[in-house]
């Protein structure tokens, strides 16, 4: 089975494209050997679909660049272009963005920009949120959910018409501004494909040109979708090969040579428990919607999607549960905020996907503790490689935690959402480690934080340890211990942070040790500081003594923060919420000197009523 997946599976290799643009060769196709990905993991359940010896010679000829008509019709008449059905849309979008929309707007984490003051040829850069809103098309499935099709026709063709007008055809290669991104270009057209209704309803001229896009869209994906930006983008420059496939005349070519690419990118995209390489939970809803779209492609020409395809969601499902709260929002790691419950909830029903959130996700690097009300997430894994991170965060060994609907721990979130409401200026402040909660030295981060997304050095290691402990009461707690040396090569000390929760979810209490790195501990002292970001609802005071602090929730609760390692202050902070907007909210600070040689600091957090 296995050589028949190899033999399968393989893509051949096109000689029209230079060496460095085959899937071998790009920079995000050598994975860190520390990390098996799911096409490791499982050879089998990441091959293309069975075929016969004819589509696979199909599916060869068409990667060599022979068309698609001379191998479906090599001695008939080339087809008009046109879409052989209407796809469904399971995705619903956002009724206020798409309201926004007819009323002039775009509205991109709660920043309006007129639609005629954009730059749809990308020359005046805008702020990458609006960005991707404007050039994946992503808006108009806000559109189609705010009205009657036929009062947004007119709004789609506008921007459609600036857009077209902008970026008359496609470039050489990739990388010609925003608007050709292979990531872009992949959800464009998918978008394009799945609201057709809202672009092809109306003027017979636009509709022309706009079909005539389309099918060079899909030639120009099939050239350069492995230049894509990362294994995201290169997913969705698939997805859109495949779905051209389906929705195009003389597509069987292409959608076979579609699936083979997208199988392996997949393989390439996620470990095996199910987690993208990213660790981004946006990352992981944007993989989702992709598949589902596609899925509804399938569904579109009466055909049932590849069981990779149908296994992939399944896996994708249960790791971006793990970091939901209480009220079903996300948590806020790796770039992303605390995207609500109902888009979630939204997109778990489109994935189909019936499952509990997965405990402990081993690859992806979150533990989840369930103790009654009371939900823990602890990052306890190195943040993710340069070639996968997006938003790439310092967050190791931060953790949140909530009480029924509301947040007590948090972090600050929303580095992608800069450039909305969050100012573009903040989005590497929000990656840092001070912006989560957990312990800093001197200020730095324990992983460097670079432009761009992108991620240095720091956390290379990262050891953990889960058990459950009997308690004298009769009842259990969950002790978490895990440790990592990013402060090892500049200040010679090991963090390791030690979190016990009580089973009935009154009771958390922490240590942060600090342990010499080598043999021999340095001299002289270094500045320390632990963060607990606190959530937008909870009111706060400090105690008499100066080492806690009394926090109230809104649902009648009552707890107290208590520290054995010295004063509690409160300082200000933000939190960036569902929409992706700041929320001005406190922090509790533990901070002082603590010797090269090793130190800890105790803390509890404990509900009184």
């Amino acid at each position: 089975m296995a050589a028949e997946a190899d033999s399968i599976g393989a893509i051949p290799e096109d000689p029209a494209l230079p060496a460095d643009a085959r899937p071998d060769a790009r920079p995000e196709a050598r994975l860190d050997p520390r990390i098996d990905t799911g096409r490791d993991i499982a050879l089998a359940d990441f091959s293309p679909p069975s075929t016969g010896a004819a589509d696979r010679f199909i599916r060869f000829a068409y990667r060599l660049g022979v068309p698609a008509t001379m191998l479906t019709s090599p001695l008939g008449r080339k087809p008009r272009t046109r879409l052989l059905a209407t796809v469904s849309n399971t995705l619903p979008g956002n009724a206020t963005a798409g309201t926004a929309l007819r009323a002039g707007h775009f509205l991109v984490h709660g920043a309006k920009t007129p639609i005629a003051q954009v730059d749809y040829a990308g020359a005046a850069r805008v702020t990458p949120p609006l960005e991707r809103v404007v050039h994946s098309f992503s808006w108009l499935t806000d559109l189609e959910a705010c009205a009657p099709r036929e009062q947004c026709v007119p709004v789609a063709e506008r921007i459609l018409t600036s857009w077209l007008q902008a970026n008359p055809m496609p470039p050489a290669k990739p990388g010609k501004g925003p608007a050709w991104a292979v990531g872009n270009t992949g959800m464009r057209l998918m978008n394009w494909l799945a609201h057709a209704p809202l672009i092809l309803s109306g003027d017979k001229a636009l509709r022309n040109r706009t079909l005539a896009h389309i099918s060079a869209t899909a030639r120009w994906l099939d050239r350069h979708v492995n230049r894509a930006e990362d294994g995201l983008a290169e997913v969705a420059g698939w997805c859109a090969i495949v779905a051209a496939g389906l929705l195009l005349p003389d597509g069987r070519p292409r959608r076979l040579y579609g699936e083979a690419g997208l199988v392996k990118a997949l393989g390439d995209l996620m470990g095996d428990d199910g987690g993208l390489l990213s660790r981004s939970p946006l990352a992981q809803m944007e993989a989702i919607t992709l598949l589902v779209r596609l899925r509804n492609c399938y569904q579109a020409t009466r055909r049932d999607a590849p069981q990779t395809v149908e296994r992939v969601v399944e896996l994708l499902v249960p790791p971006l549960l793990a970091l939901t709260h209480g009220d079903g929002s996300l948590g806020s790691w790796q770039g992303s905020w605390a995207v609500s419950a109902g888009d979630i909830d939204d997109l778990v029903k489109a994935s189909g996907v019936r499952t509990r959130p997965l405990r402990e996700v081993r690859q992806w690097g979150y533990q989840r503790v369930v103790a009654q009300k009371a939900i823990l997430q602890f990052d306890t894994a190195p943040p993710p490689l340069p070639t996968h991170a997006r938003y790439g965060c310092a967050s190791t060994l931060a953790f949140e935690l909530s009480h029924g609907k509301h947040r007590l721990i948090v972090n600050c979130g929303g580095a992608a959402s800069g450039g909305g409401l969050v100012p573009v200026r903040l989005e590497q402040a929000l990656r840092a480690t001070a912006a989560h909660s957990t312990l800093t030295l001197d200020d730095a981060n324990s992983t460097a934080v670079l432009i761009n997304g992108a991620i240095g050095s720091g956390v290379s290691e990262v050891d953990l340890d889960r058990k459950t402990l009997p308690q004298e009461n009769g009842g259990n707690a969950t002790r978490l211990e895990a440790s990592h040396n990013g402060y090892g090569a500049r200040h010679g000390l090991t963090h390791r942070r030690i979190l016990i929760l009580r089973d009935d979810g009154t009771e958390l209490r922490g240590e942060d040790v600090l342990l010499p790195a080598g043999r021999k501990g340095k001299r002289g002292k270094v500045g320390f500081a632990i963060r607990f970001h606190l959530g937008a609802e909870v009111e706060v005071s400090p105690t008499v003594d100066g080492q806690g602090a009394a926090l109230s929730l809104p649902d009648g609760s009552y707890w107290q923060f208590r520290s054995t390692a010295g004063e509690v202050t409160i300082e200000d902070s933000l939190w960036v919420d569902g929409m992706g907007r700041p929320q001005a909210t406190q922090q509790l600070v533990i901070q002082g000197m603590v010797s090269r040689g090793g130190g800890n600091f105790g803390w509890l957090l404990k509900k009184m009523r």
